[in-house]
């Protein structure tokens, strides 16, 4: 463990999408996600690595787009999944709750939602072909290591301030992408136990990993609309936001040569 001291496919018509990010249905009008390629992507000859981004227990709503734009601007193609289904959007944390909890109870279910929004970002045209990678924010942390353990074939997953149980840890044997944990080393919504067992599922299977914690953060230390306080288990941490972006920044430039 690192620790920082410093305190069913559906075809697209990619001529939907434009280098402004934007709202994009998929899955049989199923589901809503988000869209946004670097700047002067359309106009250029060339493919793109991407990024799957994984929303929050909020759904894919003005923060998981804010995020997905900061990871478009560094030039990569980004798509913000949406797990939950179109106009399923949360009200408040007690809806959140129940809705998460659905998917965290059922893993198979998350999975497969999961791999729908895969195959929507991998078959998109300015992608480029195996310059994959996926990223997400509690809930959706949690869900891109579960993507990992479905067997998808990625170069890196990144969780930030994402449930690490390990709830089949056989299914270790499935990663094939470098597992990265972004997480706050007071984070109460992590247990000790989840955290060791999950450490023990990559170990057990030999994944790359590394779990990156940031003294003295909680949960969604990435999100400013966390507000502050810390004796709530949530809040925003601006220097673990800082460097887990730059440390994910790096990390990306590092997986995809460029």
């Amino acid at each position: 463990m690192i620790k920082w001291t410093m305190s069913c496919l559906l075809l697209i018509s990619t001529s939907a999408f434009s280098s402004q990010g934007k709202d994009f249905v998929y899955g049989e009008n199923k589901f809503e996600g988000y869209i946004v390629l670097p700047k002067g992507a359309e106009k250029a000859d060339k493919k793109f690595p991407a990024l799957l981004m994984i929303h929050n227990w909020m759904g894919v709503s003005a923060e998981v787009k804010k995020q997905a734009d900061r990871f478009a601007d560094l030039g990569y193609v980004v798509f913000a999944g949406d797990i939950y289904g179109k106009g399923v959007r949360p009200k408040d944390g007690a809806e959140a709750g129940k809705l998460a909890g659905t998917y965290k109870g059922n893993r198979s279910l998350f999975r497969e939602r999961l791999n729908l929004a895969l195959s929507i970002l991998k078959n998109h045209e300015k992608v480029e072909a195996g310059q994959l990678a996926a990223l997400g924010y509690c809930f959706g942390g949690t869900g891109v290591i579960e993507l990992a353990r479905s067997g998808a074939e990625l170069k890196s997953v990144i969780s930030f301030h994402g449930g690490l149980d390990s709830p089949n840890p056989s299914d270790g044997k499935n990663i094939k992408a470098q597992v990265i944990a972004h997480h706050g080393a007071i984070d109460p919504f992590v247990k000790a136990e989840d955290l060791a067992a999950f450490e023990k599922e990559m170990k057990d299977h030999s994944v790359k990993y590394q779990v990156i914690s940031y003294e003295g953060a909680v949960h969604s230390f990435t999100d400013q609309g966390a507000g502050g306080d810390i004796k709530k288990g949530a809040a925003y941490d601006k220097k673990a936001d800082t460097q887990s972006f730059a440390w994910t920044k790096a990390h990306l430039k590092e997986i995809f040569g460029k």
